[in-house]
């Protein structure tokens, strides 16, 4: 019980320092280029995790935690920020953090598959009533604002979804904070040229914000909240503890109209409310 509960604090934890990743990412991408973005905060994120594993002097991961580590890094290092970035080129943040209330769906189903967990019929109730009324908003207004915008944000959620989850997986044996900075470290040779490839030629148009915005989706989106996500996905249970998930939306839609200026419509409150009362019931038969 004990640990249960140290996982959904852990979790909530983690869920705050994310929902400031979309606004952070739509400051970012008003001056830097979405693949550029990407690249840049996987390779800066990187090499604080090879600084924090050589201080612990933590010991390799075992070969049969090679695949499931490019697994993680296919999807929460390079799959998710890319195609949101790419989204928030065509879509406010406001309107793609209500997509994040799918996230807990895709979550739950990967660890179904790949953690082995086995949820009561009630839960995937709520669970399924969550999703339905982000659903249900995407397609009365997603539709009219820009498909491709919304394509990218689903297929966004289906890939953290996995990430999420066998990262979780591996954290039950490796750690949370050892887990995504070895998913970090794996993708290092590869961010980092493309980092320099990418770099603009000159960096004189990039205004304060989308620094601060590079600043915090490396540091914080990247590592720090999955420090927090990882561990309490491992102690509390994948399915459970990512439900929390659902309240992400609440925690972005504030920041994007107070940081962004961003219009938050009646509608997207109410399904935000929604989704919070899943959450609710969805915690109590998981």
């Amino acid at each position: 019980m004990k640990s249960a509960a140290s996982g959904w604090i852990n979790g909530l934890v983690g869920v705050v320092i994310f929902s400031a990743s979309l606004p952070a990412t739509r400051v970012a991408v008003l001056d830097f280029d979405p693949v550029f973005l990407t690249v840049a905060r996987a390779a800066i994120a990187g090499l604080l995790g090879l600084c924090l594993l050589l201080a612990f002097q933590e010991k390799r991961p075992g070969r049969a935690d090679i695949v499931p580590l490019v697994i993680v890094a296919l999807g929460v290092v390079a799959g998710f920020p890319l195609l949101t970035a790419l989204a928030l080129r065509h879509v406010t943040s406001a309107h793609s953090i209500v997509f994040i209330g799918l996230l807990p769906v895709a979550t739950a189903i990967f660890g179904v598959i790949r953690g082995g967990e086995r949820p009561k019929p009630a839960f995937w109730l709520f669970s399924a009533l969550g999703s339905a009324c982000v659903a249900g908003f995407a397609l009365s207004a997603g539709l009219t604002a820009s498909p491709i915008g919304d394509g990218l944000m689903l297929a966004a959620i289906i890939v953290c979804g996995l990430g999420y989850a066998e990262g979780a997986k591996l954290s039950r044996t490796l750690g949370g904070w050892q887990v995504i900075s070895w998913a970090l470290v794996l993708s290092l040779p590869i961010m980092v040229p493309l980092t320099w490839l990418l770099m603009p030629s000159s960096f004189a148009g990039i205004g304060i914000n989308a620094w601060l915005g590079l600043a915090y989706v490396s540091l914080f989106s990247m590592l720090i909240g999955f420090v927090f996500w990882y561990r309490g996905l491992a102690q509390g249970g994948i399915a459970a503890v990512g439900q929390l998930q659902l309240l992400q939306p609440f925690f972005g839609l504030a920041l994007a109209a107070t940081l962004l200026n961003e219009p938050v419509s009646s509608t997207m409150l109410a399904v935000t409310v929604a989704v919070i009362l899943c959450v609710v019931g969805a915690r109590r038969f998981a």
